[in-house]
């Protein structure tokens, strides 16, 4: 290390390459295991007759299995008829997938990664062949930076990223190290586990719908534009920048980090902070705050309330004290993702387009598409309740 680099805090474990990866299987399992339905069987023992709790959709004369949930009946507000793969509800994977709904989260974001693997090749794909994405994503940095501290806007980001990050070298290396360890354990492990414990809390399927498909609505806007704007971060910026790659020490980095499929250019919007200011929402809305605040009823207690609005500004300010302070970020990465993520909220039903799309998959594969169990219903004869949602208003492929 030369003389003029500082001290970069320590980094990674070198178990960190294999034990994100395993982190993020046992929260998945786990979540598979928290959310099933327990009083459900796949083998079909000891279920009872489900025609006692719900207006029946005939399967072939059987009434003993999980029924279909409610299609939807209009697109853009044209009548439409999707295929009913209710009579495929006795096979054996569409059992699976009622006692562990979960499952479907799952395959929506390993969708969502499927379309962020190629966001880096789309973004050459869209450059002239005479330009390379390198120099592309480096000049938007580099523009980035002077409309940060330069132009006319200067005055909303007083703290210059490099300071930032030297602040935490001189004088916090200990929390640099923290930082440099948790980078990416704030972003999948931290989002799965988020979903898995909505999935389990939210009061009803509408109220994690909403939270999914803004957090879905977010990513798809993100990769657009990691295909359009190419942002090489802070830490890739020639050397004159005074930046420092402080994560990737010694190649412990993350798995994901490493992988060839990893877009390095996908900056602007930041998705760390996407995510990270979509959970922090939903945490504040679930400590029932802004209820009070209009005056409605709260029925958590004054301490959860406390704790989870707490944990809402805490989580969002960690994230940013991360991407800015390890040279992956800017600060304008962080506010168009509070943008982006604001505009998805007010947009997030445009996803319900979608839903004649998700029910010919189902036919295509014989799966009957179980009905949520969100919300602690431990048992799917819970769904009469009144906290039960129709199934058009939980879906957000």
């Amino acid at each position: 290390m030369s003389e003029s680099t500082p001290e970069l805090g320590k980094p990674q474990f070198a178990s960190h390459s294999w034990l994100e990866p395993l982190v993020v299987v046992t929260i998945m399992v786990g979540s598979l295991v928290l959310n099933r339905r327990k009083n459900y069987s796949i083998f079909g023992g000891g279920n009872k007759s489900q025609s006692e709790y719900f207006n029946p959709i005939p399967n072939n004369g059987r009434d003993s299995s999980p029924p279909c949930p409610q299609r939807p009946e209009t697109f853009c507000g044209i009548p439409i008829q999707t295929p009913d793969s209710s009579r495929w509800a006795d096979h054996i994977h569409s059992r699976i997938l009622w006692k562990y709904p979960f499952l479907i989260e799952m395959f929506y974001w390993a969708v969502n990664y499927l379309f962020y693997s190629v966001t880096k090749a789309m973004s050459q794909w869209l450059l002239p062949a005479q330009i390379e994405v390198v120099q592309v994503a480096q000049q938007h940095g580099e523009d980035i930076l002077w409309f940060e501290h330069e132009s006319f806007f200067s005055w909303m980001f007083p703290i210059q990223e490099s300071a930032y990050q030297r602040f935490f070298l001189d004088h916090a290396p200990a929390m640099m190290t923290f930082f440099n360890r948790i980078y990416s354990l704030v972003h999948i492990p931290g989002t799965v586990l988020f979903l898995g414990w909505f999935y389990h809390e939210a009061p009803d399927a509408n109220t994690f719908a909403i939270a999914r498909r803004t957090m879905t609505l977010g990513n798809f806007l993100a990769f657009a534009t990691f295909c359009v704007y190419p942002c090489m971060p802070p830490r890739l910026l020639p050397e004159s920048y005074g930046f420092f790659d402080t994560v990737r020490q010694e190649h412990a980095e993350s798995v994901w980090v490493n992988s060839k499929s990893v877009n390095q250019f996908a900056a602007m919007p930041s998705l760390h902070f996407t995510y990270a200011f979509c959970i922090s929402s939903t945490f504040l809305y679930h400590s029932g705050i802004l209820h009070r605040l209009r005056g409605k009823r709260v029925r958590r207690s004054p301490a959860s309330q406390i704790i989870y609005s707490v944990l809402a500004v805490l989580y969002a300010v960690l994230v940013l004290s991360v991407i800015v302070a390890t040279a992956n970020h800017y600060w304008l990465d962080a506010v168009l993702a509070m943008v982006s993520v604001t505009a998805c909220f007010f947009g997030n039903r445009i996803l319900l387009l979608l839903l004649p799309v998700e029910y010919w998959i189902c036919w295509i594969l014989r799966i009957a598409k179980p009905a949520p169990n969100i919300g602690k219903q431990d048992d799917w004869r819970e769904a009469e309740s009144p906290r039960y949602r129709p199934i058009s208003n939980y879906d957000l492929e």
